[in-house]
């Protein structure tokens, strides 16, 4: 352990924090899901005057011409967030420490600001709109499906987190075949949250946004403190 077990203790209670505060809102989101499918209807209506195109549906027939890309599209949904960020965090943290602050900092950012989405405009996702020709990718009816929030679609956390994740690890793997994977990571998991009926390209589009700002947020903060610290060690000297 970089700085002991009581350290890594102290992260394991944040990520708890976080993921109670996740129930929390979804215990907020849920009583009022009329207002959740009104803002799906919106963001299809917006989509379609927009670009007169569903790119949704378009990723949804290209996973189902393969019965291995569809099953591969959602493992990754079920498995991007709190496993792959999980085993990132993980790495970050025992093998390159210094940057675990950063990915840490950014990941809760986005994150929050995600919370206050769902509140703000609860969304239902694509699959729960099968009239409008989407086909739910995966089992919600049962299982982890069961304890998700069916109406976190607006912004997509997958498609940020995917990004920071991907942005991060790229710059901490030395090998190539490593660095080419992560930067791939991005858009596949972009596509499969769409192919699988579980977010909109408008979502998609929003989750980048919020990462973005995350990155761009915590950096400037630690480039703040940093320039703090020098200061202060300046005027000792």
């Amino acid at each position: 352990m970089p700085r002991g077990y009581a350290d890594f203790a102290r992260q394991v209670v944040i990520w708890l924090a976080f993921y109670f505060g996740y129930l929390a809102v979804r215990s907020v989101v849920d009583r009022d899901p009329t207002k959740a499918v009104l803002n799906g209807i919106r963001v299809i209506d917006f989509e379609q005057r927009t670009m007169h195109h569903l790119f949704e549906q378009t990723a949804q027939r290209v996973a189902d011409s393969s019965h291995l890309l569809l099953t591969l599209a959602a493992w990754t949904y079920w498995n991007s967030e709190f496993t792959v960020i999980g085993l990132a965090l993980l790495f970050i943290y025992l093998r390159r420490h210094e940057r675990f602050a950063r990915f840490r900092n950014t990941i809760l950012l986005a994150n929050v600001i995600g919370l206050v989405g769902y509140v703000v405009m609860p969304t239902a996702p694509p699959w729960m709109f099968p009239g409008r020709g989407f086909v739910d990718g995966v089992n919600h009816a049962s299982g982890i499906g069961a304890l998700a929030n069916p109406y976190a679609a607006m912004p997509s956390l997958h498609a940020a987190d995917a990004l920071i994740v991907g942005v991060c690890l790229f710059v901490a793997c030395r090998r190539w075949y490593f660095k080419a994977l992560w930067a791939l990571w991005p858009a596949w998991v972009w596509f499969c949250v769409m192919a699988t009926a579980n977010h909109y390209l408008f979502d998609v589009l929003a989750g980048i946004a919020v990462a973005l700002f995350a990155m761009y947020a915590v950096s400037r903060v630690e480039r703040r403190r940093a320039a703090a610290r020098a200061g202060a060690i300046a005027n000792l000297l």
